[in-house]
């Protein structure tokens, strides 16, 4: 059953935990494909970089037109289906830093570190808020929220993501130290950039490629 909560004589029906998830989920599984632009730029650079600029305008567009009450084929509707509840009648930024946020790391960082600060936001942010939500009981103090479950889960996707990258067990867990730490500030939707923007400056120097 939903909750109800009553505020200044209004009634407002909160969403339940399972529809939250829900929420969640489509929002995350938007976010872990993001891994998969490391693949393609090594494909090819060029379209990728093409492909994720047109992607983020088409997407501003879009919801530029779903806040005039018109919608955009199958995007409107998926945006209105992963928009939380604080996004209400709002433009969600979502979409829009992830897509700026691997854009700038595709295109600041040398390799390895543009692929490990892809990963670290498909993967690191991406798990650590699904598990966070889920099974998230131990609140980190002054985070906005963010548990130590779903801080533990960025750690270990980082690690394990940035160890499949270069094959450095010490200095993978150094990055995934650092993007647990970045990733645990309560700056909300700019995570999207801050983490990738944030995690490959640190392997830049941690990997001398500098």
């Amino acid at each position: 059953m939903s909750d109800v909560l009553r505020t200044n004589n209004t009634i407002t029906i909160a969403r339940p935990w399972s529809s939250e998830m829900r929420t969640e989920l489509v929002r995350k599984s938007i976010h872990l494909l993001i891994g998969l632009v490391p693949t393609l730029a090594s494909w090819n650079f060029g379209v990728t970089v093409a492909s994720l600029s047109a992607g983020i305008l088409v997407y501003a567009y879009s919801e530029s037109m779903r806040l005039h009450g018109y919608e955009v084929a199958v995007i409107s509707k998926i945006t209105a289906i992963a928009a939380r509840r604080r996004d209400s009648g709002k433009f969600v930024l979502g979409p829009v830093t992830l897509g700026i946020g691997a854009l700038l790391a595709l295109v600041l960082y040398p390799e390895p570190a543009a692929s490990i600060a892809i990963y670290a936001l498909a993967f690191g942010d991406g798990l650590s808020s699904l598990v966070g939500k889920a099974f998230g009981s131990i609140r980190i103090p002054f985070t906005g929220g963010k548990s130590v479950e779903g801080s533990l889960t960025c750690f270990l996707a980082v690690l394990c993501s940035a160890y499949a990258v270069t094959g450095d067990a010490p200095r993978s867990a150094l990055i995934a130290g650092i993007a647990t730490v970045t990733e645990a500030l309560p700056s909300k939707d700019a995570d999207n950039i801050l983490l990738p923007t944030v995690v490959g400056l640190a392997a830049v120097f941690i990997f001398g490629l500098a």
